[in-house]
Order: structure tokens, then sequence, then C-alpha cells
């Protein structure tokens, strides 16, 4: 099986679960070692370097506090102590607070502001971190939705804002890492089966309504597109959006 990406490292925010475990494995697939993030999650993020080292390559999990800023640098650190090197960055590691108008007055703002640091300002300091330590002709890939870019209902302000901001630092990083062959790209992420709880059938139904392909995904299905663009296949695609959510936006 052709292995595209080994001898690569790769960090994966968010790894324990959903995307981010699914991402894992298809990185692991393509021959690159990989570490995996979680914050709470030990025994499946431990579950999950069990199964990558299964799959021939080297992998680790990191506990990490995404909306603690100071962190990231540790973090970035402590990936290249212990494989000597990074070349792939996948942050997707995320947190989705909706489901209330900004003018509703039971509205939890501390948890919002959770997001906030968790989604945006998290993500930056571990995209400055790994910018100054990731080996030249890398790849970053920032996880979106395309309710940054089409919010479609109600509730979803505060989201919205983390994932189109992310979608901006994206673009300005692109230009940024340029020079040294890095590029920077954003899948926006869809509506999947995970094993997060379901929101009722009534609103599922209205949110697949939304969609021009009618069914949820499968987090197998966007992460291939992260692996592509972490692949030497994108080496001349920086800066681009590629909406991975059955039609969300079209």
């Amino acid at each position: 099986m052709s292995q595209p990406l080994q001898g690569k490292v790769a960090l994966v925010t968010g790894g324990s679960r959903g995307l981010g475990a699914a991402t894992a494995r298809a990185l692991a697939d393509s021959g690159a070692d990989v570490a995996i993030t979680y914050i709470s999650s030990a025994d499946k993020a431990a579950e999950v370097v069990k199964e990558l080292e299964g799959r021939g390559v080297q992998a680790t999990a990191f506990q990490m506090d995404q909306a603690d800023t100071a962190q990231a640098p540790q973090l970035i650190d402590d990936v290249v102590a212990r494989f000597g090197g990074l070349d792939i960055l996948v942050n997707n590691a995320a947190l989705g607070e909706s489901g209330r108008t900004i003018d509703d007055p039971d509205a939890d703002v501390a948890a919002l502001d959770r997001m906030h640091a968790t989604n945006y300002t998290g993500v930056i300091a571990i995209i400055r971190a790994a910018a100054k330590a990731m080996r030249d002709n890398g790849r970053i890939v920032n996880i979106g939705s395309g309710i940054g870019s089409r919010v479609g209902l109600p509730g979803f302000a505060d989201y919205a804002a983390t994932k189109a901001g992310l979608l901006g630092y994206t673009k300005g990083a692109a230009r940024d890492l340029a020079p040294r062959g890095i590029t920077v790209n954003m899948v926006q992420a869809g509506l999947m089966q995970t094993d997060m709880a379901p929101p009722s059938p009534e609103a599922l139904k209205a949110m697949v309504s939304n969609l021009s392909i009618q069914r949820l995904s499968d987090p197998a299905e966007t992460a291939a597109a992260i692996t592509f663009l972490a692949s030497p296949a994108a080496s001349y695609i920086t800066g681009a959006v590629l909406d991975s959510n059955g039609g969300y936006t079209a």
C-alpha cells in the first residue's frame, strides 16, 4: 500500500474521538507517525494510540487544555522531543456551544467564552508555536465548519464567529509561511456520525434538510480530505477552503 507520508510526523488535536481519531488513523495509514491531544478522555486516547501503533507507526497522546494558550509551546516542544520533528498539524479540537440566541438572558456566557478560547485563540497559539518548529514543506490543516461561511440557523453566532475568524487566520498564515513551503488550508466539516449525543430527532431532521447530500457523513470521509491536504499531492494548494459538508454551503 502506498504510504506518501512515511517519515513524516503529524499532530492531531482532539484525536481521541470522532473526526480527530479518524484523521489520526488516515494519516497513520499513509505512513505518518502521529501524536494526538485530549483533554479528559485518557482511556479513549490510549485506545487510539494502541490502534495507531497496530498500523505500524509510532504514536503518543498528550493531555492538553487548548483553551489555555500558555500550554501550546510546551505541547509542540513535547511532540518534537518525542518524534524528532513536526511536519503536519491538524487543528481539529473544538467546542460547540450553540442553540441560544445572543439576546437570550439565560445564555451561558462563560461557556461561550471558553468556546472562543478553545476554537480560536487556542488554535492560533498552537499554530504560532508549531510554525517555529515545523520543518520546511510542512502542512497545517485547520478544521472549520460551513457555519463559518453560512450560519443558516439561529443560535450559532458565537460558534460561527470562531470558525470565520479561523478562516481569516488560515489565509493570513498561508501567506506568511509560503516562503518555507508550508501550506495552510482549511477543511469545513459538516454533520457526522460520532459518539457524541445527537440532537433531538426534529432538530437533526432540520439540520440534514439544509444539506445537498441529505445524510450524516462518516468521519472517514472528511479525514480523507484532510489527509489529501497533508500529502505531497497538495503541495501547490494553500490558503484554500475545502468543503466536506454535504453541500451545506452550496
